[in-house]
């Protein structure tokens, strides 16, 4: 556990299966434990798109809520791609890759990541959002990335840190952390914030 008092004295929980979350939480220097869990991500159809992605990192939290004893925090985060008012989340196979990967082709988006702080005593939840900018692809591009990336675990069919980041988002407005999974910022100000 870090001494350094820029970081969190409570033990802290990532509840999530997601490697680039784990990865970003490391860079950013913060100790935690992983916990991954089996949630049910369905919304309700009526919900506002831009409220989704906070409502199923709290529904997360909630289900791992056994995990935590008085001390410690758990985090948990969910992200959704909004392209016109359209939420694409992860892709079931090749086929509904290619179609969000054509709607968001040379088209603005935004991606949202919902977080969820959790502990005995107290919960915070927010959400980052983060405008991208694509530039349009190419049937052979999207095949190409799909085949070569596989990104059927990821919302909106893509990675910021793969191919298509490096050589098709034109300009992004907003957290680049975000766009890969966690608004780290965000994160790190609550939970300095969070007692």
């Amino acid at each position: 556990m870090h001494t350094n008092t820029m970081f969190p004295t409570r033990p802290l929980i990532l509840v999530s299966k997601s490697p680039r979350r784990r990865q970003l939480l490391q860079e950013a220097g913060f100790t935690f434990s992983i916990q991954g869990l089996d949630v049910d991500e369905s919304f309700p159809e009526d919900m506002p798109a831009e409220e989704v992605a906070e409502h199923l990192a709290r529904r997360k939290a909630h289900a791992g809520r056994h995990l935590i004893t008085d001390q410690e925090i758990l985090i948990s985060a969910d992200s959704v791609v909004i392209c016109q008012g359209r939420i694409y989340n992860k892709p079931a196979d090749y086929d509904e890759a290619v179609h969000m990967l054509r709607q968001l082709s040379g088209n603005q988006h935004t991606v949202i990541t919902g977080v969820c702080l959790l502990a005995a005593d107290q919960e915070r939840s927010f959400s980052d959002r983060s405008k991208v900018f694509f530039e349009p692809l190419t049937n052979e591009e999207m095949d190409f990335y799909i085949r070569q990336y596989q990104p059927f675990d990821k919302a909106g069919a893509y990675g910021v840190q793969e191919w298509i980041g490096l050589c098709k988002i034109r300009r992004i407005e907003g957290s680049y952390a975000n766009v890969m999974g966690l608004p780290v910022h965000r994160v790190y100000a609550e939970l300095k914030a969070f007692g």
